[in-house]
């Protein structure tokens, strides 16, 4: 999967609208302006097409667990140059659901996907440690689909 195909579920998951869509950017410490973020949202065919880096993603996901969660106050050290990979999106996108391991357990049941206790847990290892099982992009994809099946059942309700 591509950034950009990440991004654009993530935007069609959270049914907001593009200023949020900004506002989420910004509170994940990257400024993007709004043409830019609609240059990211186009298909890869058309000539208004812009690529997002790993950057803007992560930002974007750090930005969501603001959203979702509300601002941390901690200090953290967005400086990084951490090169996302499937298993830390998965484990950004986990945090800002607050998902519980019955959570995701149902949502990879809504996409057909049994997996175990083992499967599951190696999924979100650190990555060099002995059970750690890389995440290929066919999982992060139906994980994907299976969160915006299953995305009502997860809304608080206030």
């Amino acid at each position: 999967m591509t950034n950009n195909n990440i991004l654009i579920s993530c935007y069609k998951l959270l049914g907001v609208d593009e200023t949020t869509m900004v506002e989420i950017f910004k509170l994940g410490g990257f400024e993007v302006k709004p043409n830019t973020l609609s240059g990211y949202l186009k298909d890869l065919d058309d000539k208004e097409f812009l690529d997002c880096g790993y950057a803007a993603l992560g930002a974007f996901l750090d930005g969501l667990i603001a959203y979702k969660r509300g601002e941390n106050n901690k200090k953290t050290s967005n400086n990084q140059e951490v090169r996302l990979n499937n298993n830390l999106i998965l484990k950004k996108l986990r945090i800002a659901y607050e998902l519980k391991e019955a959570d995701l357990y149902a949502i990879f049941q809504a996409v057909e996907i049994d997996i175990t206790k083992s499967e599951l847990s190696s999924l979100f290892r650190k990555e060099g440690t002995k059970n750690y099982r890389s995440c290929p992009d066919s999982i992060l994809k139906l994980f994907l689909e299976g969160l915006t099946i299953c995305e009502s059942n997860f809304k608080k309700v206030n």
